[in-house]
């Protein structure tokens, strides 16, 4: 049953790649991350085996700029106050202010301090960063949104929505050929 399916699968792709119909390019943004980019190239392999003449792109899905915004300030920020750790100034004697007991801490620490700094500020910026974004289309029309689904899709959901596309593609330019 199953090599019946397998071949029934290939020749419908020949006969798709025969005619010149069927998704031409697909896009796939994706949260910044290994995991992601895993997925996305296991993805692309295995639909370049099924689909060879289909053209695949992948990049990173931004965030909203207010948050690459405060994760850049925040970049440069950390390594200000690792700075001014490391030298030992007081920043809040320059405000005319009493330095917190935290601050005091910082410079009997200076390495803890410094490590602290530098892990809690990278939690902080990777949060603003991740999107958690996995969102796919085809000829520039979203077929696929982890942000809405909440899910990646599985290959099968893949597959299943490029063939549902290369049908109505198949069925779209045979109405207007018909008209013609």
């Amino acid at each position: 049953g199953s090599l019946l399916l397998l071949k029934l699968l290939n020749l419908s792709s020949i006969i798709y790649k025969d005619l010149g119909f069927g998704v031409k390019k697909m896009k796939m943004q994706f949260a910044d991350g290994y995991r992601y980019k895993r997925v996305f190239e296991e993805y692309t392999q295995a639909l370049y085996q099924r689909y060879p003449d289909i053209r695949i792109e992948g990049e990173n899905y931004l965030p909203i700029p207010v948050y690459r915004h405060i994760a850049s300030f925040l970049s440069i920020f950390k390594l200000l106050v690792i700075g001014l750790i490391i030298v030992g100034r007081d920043p809040f004697a320059l405000l005319g202010v009493q330095a917190p007991g935290i601050w005091e801490w910082g410079q009997q620490n200076k390495i803890y301090a410094c490590m602290m700094v530098f892990f809690f500020s990278n939690m902080i910026e990777n949060q603003m960063m991740s999107t958690g974004a996995f969102e796919i289309t085809l000829n520039d029309v979203p077929v696929w949104s982890k942000l809405e689904s909440g899910h990646l899709p599985s290959m099968q959901q893949l597959v299943q929505i490029l063939d549902n596309e290369m049908k109505m593609n198949v069925h779209m330019n045979t109405k207007t050929h018909h008209h013609s």
